[in-house]
């Protein structure tokens, strides 16, 4: 069963600017209020688990939970939808000296200038170690 998405009339150039914006949630997630609805809908995959928050303050506390260090965040691109956009990040987080990197791709439902409902994948954090063992194994043929 599919639920209907909202339509948004929102122009690509500011949908990209919006997805960068939500990036920056990331690294500074003070900012959440600034492009999340207050009753956003977070839908959260992850290699081993699932789980669902609501709320821009919900995400926010959560995000502050789960960073061990400072973060940045790569947009690598964000491509519009009829109810918003699609962006895939690749974030890096130093934890005690080490980088930990994960890629996620999210699908995102906007309302005026506010996101009001995301679907985020990730493929879980890597270290060093396994960073060495994946160029190792199954390098990759484009970035």
């Amino acid at each position: 069963m599919s639920t209907q998405q909202p339509q948004t009339s929102t122009d690509p150039d500011a949908l990209v600017r919006l997805s960068q914006k939500f990036a920056h949630v990331f690294e500074n997630p003070d900012s959440a209020e600034d492009v999340l609805s207050s009753d956003v809908f977070f839908d959260l995959n992850m290699p081993v688990w699932r789980m669902q928050l609501q709320g821009s303050g919900e995400f926010a506390a959560q995000l502050r939970r789960i960073n061990e260090g400072d973060v940045r965040i790569d947009v690598l691109r964000t491509v519009a939808t009829s109810a918003g956009f699609v962006t895939e990040h690749e974030e890096h987080q130093d934890v005690d000296g080490e980088e930990l990197t994960a890629r996620r791709l999210w699908l995102c439902a906007v309302s005026g200038s506010s996101i009001i409902q995301a679907v985020g994948y990730c493929s879980g954090e890597w270290d060093d170690a396994l960073r060495t063992r994946h160029a190792a194994e199954a390098p990759m043929l484009r970035p």
